[in-house]
């Protein structure tokens, strides 16, 4: 591995566990066995490695939803697929990180924002159009209303205010606003389908 993708791993890492704020790039070079002027040599100070982190997370999201939209059957296995990832990634982050990036890093949390407002938004927008056409979603939904109003819930587990950390993980708000969502705009055929999925991956915990 190169050294520099060898630094944006394990700034990745600890981030995502710590919070950015809270770790520094003497923490990230002792991790690594390494001296902060080697570690300066590929990245100008810590908004530069910041950004970089943020690239990387940026365009794996965009592959893991264009997985999840290819390998599903349907709609709403899509979302299935989505809430599965999304467990699993949420597991081990900590949810100061999105407030951090917005407070101290804002270069950072703008690439973010455009990753949030254009690609996630257009992902839901086209889920929804989607799960309309299988007749698994409402045929009078408000597509753009509802897709506006599921971005927005999407990252209310990361509000430190409404959900705090100490009380709050970003799994289970995640996953239960993201279940609540799916409730709501289903159809009847659709509804039948959840339970169908939940039962299967009831009996797959079980196994």
């Amino acid at each position: 591995m190169e050294q520099r993708d060898r630094i944006q791993e394990k700034a990745n890492e600890m981030f995502m566990r710590y919070g950015i704020r809270s770790v520094s790039m003497d923490d990230i070079a002792g991790h690594l066995g390494m001296s902060k002027k080697t570690l300066y040599q590929y990245f100008s100070d810590k908004d530069e490695l910041v950004e970089a982190v943020m690239q990387d997370e940026v365009q794996r999201g965009q592959k893991d939803c264009q997985q999840c939209n290819e390998q599903s059957e349907n709609a709403i296995q899509e979302i299935f697929f989505v809430m599965n990832g999304i467990v699993e990634q949420f597991r081990h982050i900590n949810p100061m990180v999105i407030y951090d990036l917005q407070k101290f890093h804002h270069t950072a949390y703008h690439k973010f924002q455009i990753y949030k407002n254009d690609f996630l938004l257009s992902t839901i927008r086209t889920n929804l159009e989607r799960g309309i056409q299988e007749g698994l979603y409402r045929s009078e939904l408000n597509v753009d209303i509802i897709s506006r109003f599921r971005l927005q819930s999407m990252m209310i587990g990361f509000d430190i205010e409404a959900f705090p950390p100490a009380k709050y993980s970003v799994v289970d708000v995640t996953r239960e606003t993201l279940e609540h969502y799916l409730y709501g705009i289903v159809s009847l055929e659709g509804y039948k389908m959840i339970l169908n999925y939940k039962n299967e991956q009831t009996k797959m915990a079980k196994s």
